[in-house]
């Protein structure tokens, strides 16, 4: 639905959307293809990628609590789309987590191949976390264009209903 919202509104609530895309973005594409070449000789820069992750996560989450009682309700509403997608990515981060994990275990403990612990770290985890991340970002921009129109999806009107929203735009049972 279109709601109408002051410009104020609009910029708090794309300032979520905008932050997680800078994590999506920024850090898990362009730093991480960026310490991938230091890796082949030293692994520890890659750390930079799921510790920066963790830290603006977390201020989503946060920020995300905050806003349900200091931001508008258009604001707020916006703040939870980015909270529920912050903890999805979180928890596929955490199977990532176990998943190369598992594969260290077996390569350093079980004598697993070099190449099998390769093929399930590759596999298994980065190409479905990326596929991930470029779904995230392609729901993250349509967000912030929802955002800056002053749209809400129905869920959100649903979960935090406002009876005092002014609706300039309600679309019928077509969606039209």
């Amino acid at each position: 639905m279109l709601f109408e919202v002051s410009d104020e509104d609009k910029k708090k609530a794309k300032f979520p959307h905008d932050l997680f895309v800078i994590n999506l973005i920024g850090n898990h594409i362009l730093t991480f293809v960026a310490t991938l070449g230091l890796a082949t000789s030293w692994a520890w820069p890659l750390l930079i990628v799921p510790i920066v992750s963790f830290f603006i996560l977390s201020t989503i989450i946060y920020r995300g609590k905050k806003a349900r009682q200091e931001e508008s309700w258009f604001a707020m509403c916006h703040w939870q789309i980015a909270v529920k997608r912050s903890w999805f990515f979180i928890k596929m981060l955490v199977l990532l987590s176990i998943i190369a994990g598992i594969g260290v275990y077996g390569y350093t403990h079980l004598g697993w191949m070099k190449e099998a612990v390769y093929a399930l770290i590759g596999g298994i985890c980065i190409l479905p976390t990326m596929i991930t991340t470029l779904i995230l970002i392609v729901m993250e921009s349509d967000a912030l264009h929802q955002a800056n129109q002053g749209r809400l999806p129905d869920n959100m009107i649903e979960l935090y209903p406002n009876p005092e929203a002014k609706i300039i735009h309600q679309p019928d049972e077509e969606g039209v």
